[in-house]
């Protein structure tokens, strides 16, 4: 089965909108969310976007956890966290 072809890129105030919804309070999670905005959700599967406007709804010390804290993310957000703490920052 083939993967989900990439969505077109969002459009510039649905980009800005999910920068902001970025912004969570803790530094390193504004770092990690922001860059996975700017870098990759463009080209994103819409299914990718999807999620990752799900998983702004999560609350901050429950994303901390998945990202930062070695909690386990549910199953279906366990491939978008991974692609969102790849490269820490500063890592090149």
């Amino acid at each position: 089965m083939a993967a989900p072809s990439p969505a077109p890129a969002a459009y510039p105030e649905e980009h800005g909108k999910l920068r902001w919804r970025c912004r969570r309070g803790m530094k390193e999670l504004d770092v990690l969310l922001t860059r996975y905005v700017n870098e990759r959700f463009c080209g994103a599967s819409s299914v990718e976007q999807n999620l990752f406007k799900e998983l702004l709804e999560t609350e901050d010390s429950v994303l901390y956890g998945y990202c930062l804290g070695g909690e386990k993310p549910p199953p279906r957000l366990a491939a978008l966290i991974e692609r969102i703490t790849a490269n820490p920052p500063g890592a090149g």
